[in-house]
């Protein structure tokens, strides 16, 4: 997966650089296709990637994380 992820980076940045240095009459159509490609290729791959094994509960401000907070700020203050 991670190959994947840095395969479309690598397409996406060399699009958005050829767009950029080279002048013609496709180069903003390049640097769109990039930036699109970052942006609905890349970042939703690479955060399904690093999210796929986690419990989104650990994150999430409930009252027993809340509680766990505060008794974790108490235990440095004493």
């Amino acid at each position: 997966m991670k190959y994947i992820i840095l395969f479309f980076f690598l397409v996406s940045v060399l699009c958005i650089a050829t767009g950029y240095f080279i002048e013609n009459s496709w180069s903003q159509k390049f640097i769109g296709l990039g930036v699109v490609g970052l942006f609905f290729i890349v970042f939703p791959l690479f955060s399904y990637h690093r999210w796929k094994d986690k419990d989104v509960k650990d994150y999430m401000l409930t009252k027993e994380n809340l509680e766990k907070m505060r008794d974790n700020q108490k235990d440095k203050k004493d």
